[in-house]
């Protein structure tokens, strides 16, 4: 489902993962990206745990997903634009809405004391190959707040 959820407020908190999940904000429980290649992603996990990540808040540059390791958080080789890193490109070919839900993490925009915070809804403005802190290709997500849904200035 794209857009928001029926019933859920920008800004509601939620205490893990598994409440995020049984809301259906971002309904996967380990991954970051929820979505499908042909379809495009309804949702993303914000808590930076990507070196490369980058959050001003109303903007994010969000690394795609794998070929991180499990332990230490850091790249381990190149990802490739499949599976839900082609799901977030297909979101900005069709200019789908994302939903954005920020945890605990170092360099997180305003991150919530605990748990996670549903942000509202971005577009993703652009995507690209880019070689990374690690030295590895990772595809980078430009994305852009709603302008009628952005509550930052209200933080």
């Amino acid at each position: 489902m794209f857009g928001h959820v029926p019933g859920v407020a920008v800004g509601a908190l939620f205490a893990d993962r598994v409440a995020l999940s049984l809301t259906g904000v971002h309904r996967p429980r380990r991954a970051g990206i929820c979505g499908r290649a042909k379809e495009g992603a309804e949702s993303i996990i914000l808590t930076c745990a990507f070196v490369d990540d980058r959050d001003h808040g109303a903007t994010i540059l969000y690394t795609g997903s794998g070929a991180r390791h499990p332990k230490t958080g850091r790249q381990i080789g190149d990802q490739t634009l499949t599976r839900s890193n082609l799901a977030l490109a297909e979101s900005a070919r069709r200019r789908l809405p994302v939903r954005v839900s920020r945890g605990v993490g170092p360099g997180v925009w305003h991150a919530p004391a605990a748990g996670y915070r549903y942000d509202g809804l971005y577009t993703v403005e652009d995507y690209f190959a880019d070689t990374g802190v690690d030295g590895y290709r990772i595809w980078r997500f430009r994305l852009a707040a709603v302008p009628d849904e952005w509550i930052g200035d209200r933080r």
